[in-house]
């Protein structure tokens, strides 16, 4: 029985060794490092999609009817457990009441409805796929939703000639992590379609940071002094779209949305 006991004891002790070895060996792994692009930078080139319900609404919700009750569970809030960091937006007073507003009315108020261009950093979390194409001097990022395109610079930071519905972004490395200063942002694009919004004050901190050979964590630090009480901040991973001939398609959508737009002045019979 005693060295039944002993046996039992040291096998214990084995697995336990075996354990904390593995805990501290993963504890101690290097970080990822991303394969290099010719002038040595992590190589982010690809198409990428989040898999999430940000879309919908940035913080967590239950499962919810969608807008249109006829068409029973199609087009239904998926639920969510949100991407917002703390799950708070902190709104001032003023803008909670806006957003509220926007929310009961959002399919008639959303700017995804009417195919505007989606803003930052709502393109990156769009239902659909974006590119990265990199350069020494320059970053492009190509989105499927209504042909959206920004150039991020990577050379010293320049100033906006005006306002624009991507923004103006300019960017440099971090290590491992893109990170793109965004500014000049209209007041024109919402944040989701729970009528998160912004105003023109709006400033945003994106940083693209590889942790595999297929996906990218994204993160956004959003300050609008006009709209917030202080900044805030989401994350979420991306996921390389890696299916055979994987590309970004036209979808300029706003050909379905002309009769939303343009159906009151038309001509009556």
């Amino acid at each position: 029985m005693r060295k039944e006991f002993k046996n039992v004891v040291i096998a214990s002790v084995t697995v336990g060794v075996l354990l904390l070895a593995g805990m501290l060996a993963t504890a101690q792994a290097p970080a990822y490092r991303a394969p290099r692009t010719g002038d040595g930078k992590p190589n982010l080139n690809g198409i990428w999609q989040a898999l999430n319900e940000a879309n919908w609404d940035l913080q967590g919700h239950a499962a919810a009817q969608g807008p249109v009750a006829a068409l029973g569970a199609a087009f239904s809030v998926p639920p969510s457990l949100g991407v917002v960091e703390g799950d708070e937006i902190p709104y001032l007073p003023a803008a909670a009441a806006k957003k509220k507003e926007n929310q009961a009315n959002w399919v008639k108020l959303d700017p995804e409805v009417k195919c505007y261009l989606p803003g930052v950093p709502r393109g990156t979390y769009l239902p659909y796929p974006f590119q990265i194409v990199q350069g020494p001097q320059n970053i492009m990022m190509a989105y499927q939703y209504a042909g959206a395109v920004r150039i991020i610079n990577m050379g010293p930071a320049t100033k906006a000639p005006g306002d624009s519905w991507m923004g103006w972004s300019n960017g440099h490395w971090e290590g491992e992590t893109l990170v793109v200063d965004v500014t000049s942002l209209n007041d024109q694009t919402w944040f989701d379609r729970a009528g998160n919004f912004h105003s023109d004050a709006l400033h945003v901190v994106e940083r693209y940071t590889p942790r595999s050979a297929d996906t990218l964590m994204y993160e956004a630090t959003i300050e609008d002094s006009k709209v917030f009480s202080r900044p805030w901040k989401i994350s979420m991973p991306l996921y390389r779209r890696v299916e055979k001939n994987s590309r970004i398609l036209e979808y300029k959508c706003v050909e379905f949305a002309e009769e939303l737009l343009y159906g009151p002045l038309s001509k009556k019979p």
